[in-house]
């Protein structure tokens, strides 16, 4: 029998928050987020995405034990712009038991019923720099501190529950050239000359970040605001996220190019490899975590390529190219050997085209989201158990015979 609670005391909050950590112990290749990050999630006043999202987090049970949890969004700001009525489902994980899977998801509908939504699609967050998607190739590498990773029989179970590809995100990685690339180079002079461009400088990355971030956000949002599961970065939103960046970005690793104005026109940056740091902590920044991810922060022979934004009236003019070329000059100098682009959907032709500037380049990694039509016109549902609680008798026939893949 599979029982599905709200989160509402500080112990399921921690529940919640550990669940992953206890599911993924054995796995080499699950990255926990920052759990003091996460504890955040609950707390209105850390947590600005509260502003612009109504949100319920659940867990379930099998007796007394925590099997699974998942977190359901409606993003506001999102359905507005979209003229829709969605719910997003992220966070989800369960053991390997299809009837776990079914009653976290059968909670969500449920909610989203109640809430007047007809569609419900995922793994999603809050915003679009959180981790989305749901891994379905790429199990036997190691997550980058800001993607997902889940066991091959989440995808299997979600799609029993009536879930369909929505979209793909997919993820490379670089191994770079150990000389500079005289094409980007040749590239990168004519650009910035035609233009009259510039390279933003700083002395320290408090003043970087204090000069050039609003306009960083502004470009982030232009470019970056058609695409699918994005929403605007308001006020809050910004210094949310670079609250919780600041520590570990590297100005080495921030390009900033600006025009004759000093106005921001494109930008790109990249972070150190924290996956490693951060899982050998499990999560925790104290006592030693907080060294690693500094460590992590000035050794290392990998990146995590973040991104690559353009004003819409820059784009088709190499710009990308001139960020890569510097971005790679940085590398070499830094021993930097590999990059990991982490997502790019499968239908922005324009970031997909740009990692073919290099030469031995791998897709290594799909992530997916899914979705579900509620129908037309949803009605609320009358729980004919106690609320807040999805009861499932029937065992999951598959449970035995699929077995997890990280055995």
């Amino acid at each position: 029998m599979v029982r599905v609670l709200e989160v509402k005391t500080r112990k399921q909050k921690r529940q919640f928050v550990n669940f992953p950590s206890e599911l993924y112990k054995d796995n080499a290749y699950y990255v926990h987020p920052l759990i003091g990050d996460e504890m955040d999630l609950f707390n209105p006043k850390k947590n600005v995405s509260y502003d612009e999202c109504e949100i319920v987090y659940y867990l379930a049970y099998q007796g007394k034990k925590v099997v699974g949890r998942v977190c359901a969004v409606i993003q506001k700001v999102y359905n507005a712009k979209t003229n829709s009525k969605r719910v997003r489902f992220g966070r989800l994980d369960f053991i390997d038991d299809y009837e776990v899977c079914k009653a976290l998801l059968d909670k969500v509908e449920e909610w989203a019923r109640l809430m007047g939504m007809d569609t419900v699609h995922g793994p999603l967050g809050f915003n679009d720099l959180e981790r989305e998607g749901l891994l379905i190739e790429g199990f036997d590498k190691i997550a980058t501190f800001e993607e997902n990773y889940n066991y091959p029989y989440y995808k299997d179970y979600i799609e029993r529950c009536g879930y369909e590809k929505e979209i793909d995100y997919l993820s490379f990685r670089i191994n770079l050239p150990k000389e500079p690339n005289e094409r980007l180079m040749r590239l990168n002079d004519l650009v910035m000359k035609r233009y009259n461009l510039h390279l933003a400088t700083a002395k320290t990355k408090k003043e970087y970040l204090d000069k050039y971030k609003d306009q960083i956000f502004d470009v982030l949002d232009e470019a970056y605001g058609d695409l699918y599961g994005v929403i605007p970065y308001n006020e809050k939103l910004r210094k949310q996220i670079i609250d919780q960046f600041k520590l570990v970005i590297n100005k080495d690793f921030i390009v900033t190019i600006l025009d004759e104005n000093e106005r921001v026109v494109a930008f790109g940056f990249a972070l150190p490899e924290l996956c490693y740091a951060v899982k050998k902590s499990k999560g925790k920044l104290f006592p030693f975590g907080l060294f690693r991810i500094l460590h992590a922060t000035k050794h290392g022979d990998t990146a995590d390529f973040g991104l690559v934004g353009v004003r819409k009236a820059y784009q088709g003019k190499g710009l990308p190219a001139i960020i890569l070329n510097y971005i790679i000059t940085t590398a070499n100098r830094l021993g930097i050997k590999h990059i990991e682009t982490n997502h790019s959907l499968e239908t922005n032709a324009k970031i997909l085209q740009t990692w073919k500037n290099f030469d031995d380049v791998t897709n290594h990694k799909r992530y997916r989201c899914f979705i579900k039509n509620l129908g037309d016109a949803p009605k609320p549902v009358t729980p004919t158990k106690p609320e807040n609680v999805v009861e499932s008798k029937a065992k999951s026939k598959t449970s035995k015979t699929t077995k997890k893949a990280h055995k």
